[in-house]
């Protein structure tokens, strides 16, 4: 059975293994500089279906489905299926796991719900309730406009700090034995808000989640960056990367070159317009299950920290004039 660090850390005794990842991206993430590392590539955003909506509930249905094809397992050999996304009453979930029909725990934590899905699998499996777990989230560029701010037939002109909403869904196999990279720590995140109202502006509303979730890591646990080959938060993008890095050398830690943003990655900013970068429940999953659990197997990293960040809004909220509430949850993952 895992134990406490300090306020907010979990160690676990057993760490749970990550065998096999999966994803499945649209288009314009095909075409982007990570192309080479996604298992699936949409040709079109409908993935053959009527809506936006039942396209991404597709997509997470089958990198589930991949994520399992590639340990040669089948639903009943799962325990639990944690899943979630942006929508209204995680629609995508709901709607995927309904065909998955695996006993499921649907989660929201807007775009950190990746992370927080693997902490809760990890959970799980550490205290001898499951011996695996899927894991999944999802996220539509059109989805997710048309709920959130405009649908994208109005053509409306998007600020600068806005980003772009990945197209896309990763899953993950989590099990308590084989190999593979470990889960080993898990930071749980508080719910912080400066007051931002600002719907475009994700990348200032998110950062002070994550800064506040990762001085609480280094703090439970007495690590500091160095510690990390590689420190990936899920999507702050250009603006949000540089507030996150700005409010922990305030705080006396300092960020080096060992610091990366899927949103940064997962688009070339200088030849594809996603402006500040990528977002959504799909950005860290995809970015994650596809290049950076390859490099994980392949030991270029051995052991890193990954923090996802969400902006717990409403649409209901954003138009009554409430301010933009966030979350961070970090993972430790090794691969001695």
């Amino acid at each position: 059975m895992g134990s406490k660090v300090g306020q907010h850390t979990i160690s676990f005794s057993q760490p749970p293994l990550l065998t096999a990842g999966a994803t499945v991206v649209g288009p314009m993430e095909g075409q982007g500089p990570l192309g080479q590392t996604f298992d699936w590539i949409l040709e079109d955003l409908l993935f053959g279906e009527q809506t936006w909506e039942k396209a991404e509930s597709k997509m997470l249905q089958e990198s589930a489905k991949l994520a399992l094809k590639k340990r040669n397992l089948q639903s009943q050999d799962i325990d639990y299926f944690l899943a979630g996304d942006l929508l209204n009453q995680i629609i995508s979930a709901n709607y995927a796991a309904r065909s998955l029909a695996i006993p499921f725990w649907g989660l929201f934590g807007a775009c950190s719900t990746f992370v927080e899905a693997v902490l809760f699998g990890s959970i799980l499996i550490d205290g001898g309730f499951a011996a695996r777990v899927l894991v999944a989230s999802s996220s539509h560029h059109n989805t997710a406009e048309r709920q959130y701010r405009f649908p994208t037939e109005q053509g409306i002109q998007r600020p600068l700090s806005a980003q772009w909403t990945v197209t896309g869904s990763g899953a993950l196999v989590l099990e308590n034995t084989g190999e593979g990279p470990r889960v080993t720590m898990g930071t749980i995140g508080k719910v912080i808000d400066l007051g931002i109202t600002d719907i475009n502006n994700m990348g200032a509303a998110m950062a002070p989640a994550v800064a506040d979730t990762l001085l609480t890591h280094f703090q439970d646990t007495g690590m500091n960056p160095d510690a990390y080959d590689l420190i990936l938060t899920g999507d702050l993008g250009v603006i949000g990367g540089n507030a996150f890095r700005d409010l922990l050398a305030k705080r006396g830690y300092s960020l080096g070159d060992n610091y990366h943003d899927c949103g940064m990655l997962i688009y070339d900013l200088e030849k594809q317009d996603a402006h500040a970068g990528g977002s959504g429940c799909g950005c860290s999953a995809v970015v994650f299950s596809g290049l950076i659990l390859r490099q994980l197997w392949e030991k270029q990293y051995r052991k890193i920290l990954f923090a996802a960040t969400g902006a717990l809004m409403s649409a209901t909220s954003i138009q009554q004039g409430e301010s933009i509430p966030c979350i961070a949850h970090a993972a430790v993952i090794e691969f001695n």
